[in-house]
């Protein structure tokens, strides 16, 4: 419970930090895929180890110094067992322009309630701007999962994730 309080501190202080420096950049909205993978087996037969998730992201700052970013990952039904669909909210802090790094938070939502524990996430991509005012994101990311707290029916799951991702977005 503790860790949850922790990531939702972290995510509100990343909002904060992004609306007290508004005159710092410009903002871009947009949305996206992933592609994700286990790095494990997963020997319960009704848990995906791949699949498809979306994303809908804004992303704020200067364009060649520092970005802060928060993500919805989208997951269909189905997502580790589950009958609902899954959300996963995330905040990044991006360093780079073209070619950047970042690192992140995130939580997951299913069925009305947030995991005990937070996840964490190394980014890495290309952001390119393809005409004026849209830009072209992809990335790869490296997701440390604890899906213990998630659900009971997950426990025994230890496995990481990577996930290769494309998103556009929409400078304003």
């Amino acid at each position: 419970m503790h860790r949850r309080h922790l990531a939702m501190l972290v995510i509100s202080g990343l909002a904060v930090l992004v609306l007290a420096t508004a005159s710092f950049g410009g903002s871009r909205i947009g949305a996206g895929m992933h592609y994700w993978k286990t790095l494990d087996d997963i020997d319960l037969g009704e848990i995906d180890e791949s699949g498809v998730s979306w994303i809908v992201t804004y992303q704020y700052g200067a364009p060649s110094l520092i970005k802060f970013q928060a993500d919805l990952e989208i997951f269909p039904e189905k997502f580790a067992g589950f009958q609902e669909t899954a959300l996963a909210p995330q905040a990044f802090v991006i360093l780079g322009s073209v070619i950047y790094g970042g690192v992140g938070i995130g939580t997951y939502y299913v069925d009305g309630d947030f995991a005990d524990n937070p996840f964490y996430l190394l980014r890495a991509g290309l952001d390119l701007e393809l005409v004026p005012k849209l830009f072209l994101d992809i990335n790869a990311n490296y997701r440390f999962e604890n899906w213990e707290n998630i659900d009971e029916q997950l426990e025994d799951i230890d496995t990481d994730v990577i996930t290769l991702g494309a998103a556009l977005r929409f400078a304003f």
